[in-house]
């Protein structure tokens, strides 16, 4: 499985990014996926995850900002970041776990190498 993220940039507060992540070598009839983000100097962060039903979940801080979604027949997984924060400021990654449904407790064991969000005030 190889996924590659693309979307990323500089903008200022307020502003909108929607981020790509192309997914090549699936097999899997149902999975799930998942943005991530690290900041300098902190954890990685769970963001958002989809599975192959539809069903999302978010962490409370991008809530009604982001919004996840998956386009099965392209194997594509996208976030779209309205109202941007300079604390959006990490670098995100792109995740997936096959044979899955519940999204939030699994290890992700296929990762991206990650596309920088900035967001200056």
């Amino acid at each position: 499985v190889q996924l590659v993220e693309s979307g990323g940039g500089s903008v200022q507060a307020g502003g909108s990014l929607k981020l790509s992540c192309a997914a090549s070598g699936f097999i899997a009839d149902y999975y799930c996926m998942g943005w991530f983000r690290q900041a300098p100097g902190k954890e990685r962060e769970r963001v958002a995850l989809i599975n192959t039903d539809g069903a999302t979940t978010y962490t409370d801080s991008v809530k009604g900002r982001f919004t996840i979604a998956l386009d099965n027949a392209k194997n594509t997984l996208y976030l779209q970041m309205n109202s941007l924060k300079p604390e959006d400021t990490a670098m995100y990654y792109c995740a997936s776990m096959p044979w899955v449904k519940q999204c939030g407790h699994v290890e992700y064991n296929y990762w991206g190498q990650g596309t920088q969000v900035t967001v200056s005030s």
